[in-house]
């Protein structure tokens, strides 16, 4: 017998839940991510990359070392005979490109779908069965899901290494790392930067995990937000704890933005908003224009993890100071090196192959 499991967002450091997608009763809770226990997530057997707390500031700047080489000779052969599952429940286009387009480079094979109506979870099947039936036919899963901590629970009912490509509003660990190679390649270091989230911060996965990532290099964040859109408690109490300075702001102008290194746009996203009329209210509540950005610092890259619909305006892309599309090529390098890392490729083994 099956047993529905209710949501409980969490606040502050509290327990992050799923819900209303049915498990067997026999089983533990398998839908516990805590920001309080991430650092013991590297406990489990298996390689599986769920949150962006699972890695030290050694492994970032491991992971970027990786990224460089693959961006150098992105054409390999260290995936040849490894099959890749890509299950995206939600829509993606950069996200499930750029990682099948890294598993083919590697020399990969790559199954999933992009339409879960397609598959059996519209007859019913649990995200259990769906994992463990994968887990059959892949060496490693790539998901993305709209419900939080889905990765968490696919990572714990399977050997097979999980890559959360995207759980609700909770983490995306691969953006990050793309976001972190595009930012240590414009700024030529992660250390001491002004970061300036904009827009959508309660529901944006991106900027919750950028805001984890960069615990390790001593950043100061600027929340730009409406209230309705503001920084989620828990992640207030997190860069506390962590002592991360940060700063909110409701204003969007010139004068906000003049000392940012890094800008970081986000989307209002519709999806996760359940009062339609709140929406409404924010979804153009900020707009990058070009003349914003005339006494911006001359090192400032303007980023966005896209897709974008008015909050960025189109004269911005011809600025030197927008590094957007370039990101999202830097997701190519960045997940194939996930896909090696949590298939237990080294950076050694990376640097070999690329002097044969």
């Amino acid at each position: 017998m099956e047993a529905l499991y209710t949501v409980v967002k969490a606040t502050a450091l509290s327990t992050l839940k799923i819900s209303l997608q049915r498990f067997p009763e026999t089983e533990e809770n398998p839908y516990l991510y805590t920001l309080e226990n991430s650092n013991h997530i590297n406990d489990m057997e298996n390689r599986s990359l769920v949150t962006i707390a699972e890695h030290s500031r050694e492994k970032i700047l491991y992971m970027i070392d990786m990224a460089k080489e693959f961006e150098a000779h992105p054409n390999r052969h260290l995936l040849d005979g490894r099959v890749v599952a890509t299950l995206f429940f939600e829509p993606s286009t950069r996200t499930r490109l750029s990682f099948e387009t890294a598993a083919n480079r590697l020399g990969a094979r790559v199954i999933g779908f992009t339409d879960p109506k397609a598959t059996s979870s519209s007859k019913g099947e649990t995200l259990k069965d769906t994992i463990k039936m994968v887990s059959n036919y892949a060496d490693i899963i790539v998901m993305r899901h709209y419900l939080e901590g889905a990765a968490r629970y696919a990572s714990e009912v399977t050997d097979v290494p999980i890559v959360n490509a995207g759980d609700g509003a909770n983490q995306h660990p691969s953006q990050t790392m793309l976001d972190l190679y595009s930012i240590y390649k414009t700024q030529g270091t992660l250390e001491n930067l002004n970061i300036y989230l904009v827009g959508d911060l309660k529901y944006g996965r991106t900027v919750h995990s950028l805001l984890m990532a960069m615990r390790h290099f001593n950043p100061t964040f600027h929340f730009i937000a409406p209230k309705e859109l503001q920084m989620p408690e828990e992640y207030k109490i997190y860069c506390q704890e962590h002592g991360i300075r940060f700063e909110e702001h409701t204003d969007f102008n010139e004068e906000t933005i003049a000392e940012a290194d890094i800008l970081y746009m986000t989307r209002v996203q519709r999806e996760r908003f359940t009062d339609l009329m709140e929406y409404e209210r924010v979804k153009n509540v900020y707009i990058l224009r070009n003349e914003m950005l005339a006494h911006t610092r001359p090192n400032l890259r303007i980023l966005h993890p896209l897709p974008r619909v008015n909050e960025i305006a189109y004269d911005v892309d011809e600025n030197p100071k927008a590094y957007y599309f370039q990101q999202a090529q830097n997701g190519l390098y960045a997940r194939q090196a996930i896909l090696c890392d949590v298939l237990g490729i080294t950076l050694e083994d990376v640097r070999k192959d690329g002097i044969k």
